[in-house]
């Protein structure tokens, strides 16, 4: 018999939903508030909420000061090109582990998340040296490859997880129809798997749009992203919050909203359950 949820306990599970989602929001508003006000404003004691005097001039001087168009492109064209081939590695990866496991499996999973404890720092050096010698620092090229190795354990883990959740018998099926391995994988796997893989490609965009550790050390001006952008407001002068928070809000503001858009498709992935 299903426990009935009684009025009282809705309005404490609402409050307590909504205290928790503005705690998140409250600092991404505050950033964009920021941006709207003067530099002594923005610095002052008690600060100001609402009431004070609006200006857009901070964005005026950051796109007149930085070309912020070709960081954005550059944000663009890394991180859905480190997703789009992480994916193309990742599926069949995978597919073997979920459908073709060995005694191993479990074990090679693991390890590939535990290079994602280890702090990048670590590798700086070997990594920067590499990249130096091939010609790849300061490209565009070379920082899709460094975020597809990066963020490709977090692409297997969530693929395989969406991949088991799909009866075996299905492949099998196909399999006994004719269907070679290749068209296994493109005609029957891929598009039984479209919400996980959509999830899973809209929370890696994310994840290689706000890296900023490996953008910073490996860019110089040609290919710097967007976080790039956000630290170029970072000076030895001082912090200058109005137009350090006018830069960030413009560099989170495309992928806020393709979140915003595609919030259905990615609870639907990440809920994704049994073929029945």
């Amino acid at each position: 018999m299903a426990r009935r949820i009684t009025n009282r306990r809705k309005w404490i599970l609402s409050i307590i939903a909504w205290a928790f989602a503005l705690s998140i929001f409250f600092p991404i508003l505050w950033t964009l508030l920021t941006s709207f006000k003067t530099e002594g404003e923005a610095v002052a004691s008690p600060p100001a909420f609402l009431f004070f005097e609006w200006t857009t001039e901070n964005y005026t001087e950051v796109q007149s000061r930085s070309d912020y168009l070709r960081h954005f492109l550059n944000s663009v064209v890394i991180s859905f090109g480190s997703t789009l081939l992480g994916l193309i590695i990742a599926i069949p990866s995978a597919w073997a582990m979920a459908f073709s496991p060995t005694k191993r499996t479990k074990d090679v999973l693991m390890w590939m998340l535990s290079t994602k404890m280890m702090p990048p720092v670590g590798a700086l050096i070997p990594i920067y040296l590499m990249f130096r010698n091939t010609g790849l620092l300061d490209s565009r090229f070379g920082l899709v490859i460094i975020l597809t190795l990066i963020n490709l354990p977090i692409i297997i883990w969530m693929l395989y997880t969406y991949f088991k959740e799909i009866p075996g018998e299905i492949l099998e099926a196909a399999r006994m129809d004719g269907a070679s391995l290749a068209k296994e994988i493109i005609y029957v796997l891929t598009p039984m798997a479209v919400p996980g893989i959509a999830s899973t490609l809209l929370l890696n965009i994310i994840l290689a749009w706000n890296e900023a550790f490996w953008t910073l050390n490996l860019t110089a001006s040609k290919a710097a992203p967007l976080t790039a952008f956000i630290a170029s407001y970072s000076s030895p002068e001082g912090l200058f919050y109005a137009k350090l928070s006018a830069a960030s809000t413009m560099a989170i503001a495309p992928i806020l909203i393709l979140g915003w858009f595609s919030q259905k498709q990615l609870v639907r992935g990440l809920t994704f359950g049994a073929v029945k």
